[in-house]
């Protein structure tokens, strides 16, 4: 199955946005920060692809792409050094653009939510870092290793950041995967909590049938008044249901509250006799 980063990265090859020459080497900048200045490898043709193209319209045409083992290799005879100050929030977008494209991934959104971009230096991670949060897109950077890591794993801010670069079909599919994760979620909380919630009655129930036969066994019943009788005979015979239900049921229907203030009546009963067993 081809990832979910894989399909982001092929959607923003694909970006016709080359003809812009100063976005072109903000970008370029972009993919430059998460590698050496003469050297860019990956094992994704999209990313080699989109490098080249960068590179051919700054009029770096001067590199070769070659393979070394599973991955592409695409090396200039001479270093590149592009260091613009960003002016403009589509200057922003693009060297966050290439950064991701250079050394980003995200996780599927079926899953979990996690995107990192991997740089080789604190400095330059903290510089796509700032430019995120000052866009406000919440991101954190980490050390792992000898590398730093800019890192979101907020779903609604991952698709800011989607959107942000420029990748709106994966928005799109992103939102879809995250609604249907969130649906799925707050179903299992539903039933996780109902279930819970059942537990609980049938244990309260179990207690409070414990409590009537042990009155009845007693001979003690007729001492409940008429009220309190009604409610343990419905009890015993419907012991799955809530106490807002039992209310519903008497002759004359009552709350929940009126209902948990008999039984607690009943309740005091049974603890009188257990007292004086």
């Amino acid at each position: 199955m081809e990832s979910f980063s894989r399909k982001v990265k092929e959607e923003l090859s694909k970006l016709n946005n080359l003809s812009n020459k100063n976005l072109v080497k903000y970008e370029l900048q972009g993919y430059l920060l998460t590698a050496n200045s003469n050297k860019f490898t990956t094992e994704n043709e999209y990313n080699i692809n989109r490098f080249s193209k960068l590179l051919s319209n700054s009029g770096l045409d001067d590199f070769k792409i070659e393979m070394q083992g599973n991955k592409f290799c695409i090396t200039t005879k001479k270093q590149i050094e592009i260091n613009q100050e960003i002016t403009d929030v589509e200057e922003a977008k693009a060297i966050v653009r290439g950064s991701f494209m250079g050394a980003g991934s995200i996780s599927n959104p079926k899953s979990k939510y996690h995107l990192e971009i991997v740089f080789q230096t604190e400095e330059n991670a903290e510089k796509i870092n700032y430019i995120l949060n000052h866009f406000n897109i919440n991101s954190k950077v980490l050390q792992r290793a000898k590398n730093y890591i800019v890192y979101i794993k907020d779903g609604e801010e991952i698709s800011n950041f989607l959107a942000f670069i420029g990748a709106n079909k994966s928005v799109l599919k992103f939102e879809e995967n995250r609604v249907i994760r969130d649906v799925r979620n707050n179903v299992n909380r539903i039933v996780n909590c109902e279930t819970a919630n059942l537990n609980k009655i049938i244990q309260t129930a179990v207690k409070q049938i414990e409590d009537i036969k042990l009155i009845k066994k007693n001979n003690k019943f007729n001492d409940l008044n008429e009220g309190e009788k009604e409610l343990a005979e419905l009890r015993m015979k419907n012991p799955e249901a809530s106490l807002t239900e039992l209310g519903k049921m008497l002759d004359k229907p009552i709350s929940k509250s009126g209902v948990n203030h008999r039984m607690k009546a009943i309740e005091a009963k049974a603890e009188e006799i257990k007292r004086n067993m």
